[in-house]
């Protein structure tokens, strides 16, 4: 006799936010044809989104950046300082480049996607980003990243801030400014991808960091990775 199946794990719950609603509708009809996604909101403008976030505590927020009334950055900060685990958010622009991107990295935007990418791309970036990763890997993002090392910061961390790492710790930050997946680093430092995520989770505390996309910012703030060392 075998015993009581399984349940299957509860499914990303996702809010999708974008004034367009041609725009907003596609999102939502590709996202709710996937499996273990479902749509429980649509919000036309910011301040839609902010209200909707806290009513129905999705696990992301696809956010367009450019919105009337209340823009999605200002409605990602305030998402973000909402409750004591807000949802993950994901910004959409129409340009690799986008100005609005910056800030929303630096008030917790765990990345961001541009709104022609190919649905099978969109489907990926909730599904990671509910699990913990951020939108480092694709070559559109490595340039936002290094766009973004170049322009001068209002406070730049002082490089002491790494001394609380250890040098493992440090060697995983490295790596993560490059890009690389979970499975890419355990592969590099020749651990278990158990060991990577320990590694990460350490490196996010001792810094203060809510994510990945921040450490990657932090690195290239503090000279630990400077633009174009990418292998």
């Amino acid at each position: 006799m075998t015993g009581p199946a399984a349940r299957p794990p509860a499914p990303v719950r996702v809010l999708v936010a974008d004034d367009q609603e041609l725009v907003r509708a596609g999102f939502c009809v590709i996202l709710d044809a996937a499996d273990g996604i479902t749509v429980v909101g649509e919000a036309g403008d910011g301040a839609a989104a902010v209200e909707l976030a806290a009513a129905l505590r999705p696990h992301v927020v696809l956010m367009d950046v450019r919105m009337p009334g209340m823009d999605g950055l200002e409605a990602a900060r305030l998402i973000g300082r909402g409750s004591a685990g807000p949802p993950k958010v994901i910004m959409l622009t129409t340009f690799d480049i986008d100005e609005y991107v910056y800030a929303a990295l630096r008030a917790g935007a765990s990345g961001f996607l541009l709104k022609d990418a190919p649905r099978a791309d969109l489907i990926a970036a909730v599904r990671a980003v509910a699990a913990g990763d951020a939108l480092l890997a694709p070559s559109v993002t490595r340039r936002l990243i290094e766009a973004f090392a170049r322009r001068p910061a209002e406070l730049n961390p002082a490089p002491s801030r790494l001394a609380a790492l250890t040098g493992r710790e440090r060697d995983v930050l490295l790596l993560l400014a490059r890009g690389r997946s979970n499975a890419e680093i355990a592969a590099a430092l020749v651990v278990s991808e158990a060991t990577v995520k320990t590694h990460v989770a350490n490196v996010l505390a001792k810094l203060g960091l809510r994510d990945r996309v921040q450490a990657v910012i932090l690195a290239y703030e503090t000279g630990l990775v400077v633009p174009g060392d990418l292998p």
